[in-house]
């Protein structure tokens, strides 16, 4: 444990120059997995342009059958190289991710004490499914979302949809729902770390409901109502599920300290007495 804390201290007291010298060797090593990446991208492209714009593609077939005409079209000469290469990019981010992760993490690590590389390893190992499986919904969604909006298309009417801007709104929708299926994850952090207890978030739960659906109403693209619900419902869900881990984790909290003295019920300028009962951040908890 000492060893540890030690070994810590002397991350802390590096000389400047070496944090730049590691942090260089860290973003040169990332910028290499990504470039190679890129690679691979560039290589599946035609695989990945199809996975990327089948909900559109499903949207369009719904939109055609109401006699509706809807087209994913370029509209500039140079238009093709730059999606193969906005493609690859976004295939080379993704796929070096575990990579530039890794080094993110070794050049944060040294900084930190025992019981912190353990609550950001927790924070990862949670995030990770959490992220990935907002993603996903906001896949299986999207060609609903798509439907809505492409059937307001008039009659007699070509609507023809620039491959850019599908692709910006493709990733925006997927980030969003990744980063808004984090948010429970948020308030279960804030509550392990004492800043927010269960009580008070059931308190605020009509605040958390407008929040969440205010956030829902202005993260999604399109605005609309359908889209809106399908982010703010699951969230929704993870939220109660996050208030009923909090809860529980103050119950647990309040055991371990059961016969310390209640430091709510003194004055602010009246002298308490001291709680010799270790902390979790004492024992490394």
């Amino acid at each position: 444990m000492a060893l540890k804390e030690r070994g810590a201290d002397q991350a802390a007291a590096m000389p400047l120059t070496e944090h730049l010298r590691e942090l260089r060797s860290r973003l040169v090593k990332s910028g290499i997995a990504i470039a190679l990446g890129m690679v691979v991208g560039w290589i599946y492209y035609e695989q990945l342009f199809a996975w990327l714009s089948a909900p559109f593609m499903g949207a369009v077939e719904q939109a055609r059958a109401d006699g509706r005409q809807v087209t994913l079209a370029l509209t500039g000469v140079a238009d093709p190289f730059v999606l193969q290469m906005q493609v690859a990019a976004v295939a080379g981010i993704a796929l070096s991710a575990p990579v530039w992760l890794y080094q993110l993490w070794r050049f944060v690590t040294p900084g930190l004490h025992r019981h912190e590389r353990r609550w950001a390893i927790g924070f990862v190992a949670v995030a990770t499914p959490l992220f990935f499986g907002g993603v996903a919904l906001a896949y299986a969604v999207m060609p609903l979302g798509l439907q809505v909006l492409l059937g307001f298309t008039p009659e007699n009417v070509e609507n023809i949809v620039s491959v850019d801007k599908y692709l910006s709104f493709f990733l925006r929708t997927v980030l969003v729902f990744g980063v808004g299926f984090l948010v429970p994850l948020l308030i279960v952090l804030l509550n392990f770390a004492g800043v927010l207890t269960g009580r008070r978030l059931l308190g605020w739960w009509r605040w958390i409901v407008l929040i969440v659906v205010v956030f829902a109403a202005v993260a999604t693209p399109t605005g609309d109502p359908i889209n809106l619900m399908l982010l703010a419902g699951p969230i929704m869900l993870l939220v109660s599920v996050a208030v009923g881990i909090c809860l529980l984790n103050d119950r647990r909290r309040a055991r371990r300290r059961r016969g310390s003295p209640d430091y709510d019920s003194y004055a602010d300028d009246e002298a308490s007495p001291l709680d010799p009962t270790p902390s979790d951040l004492d024992d490394g908890r």
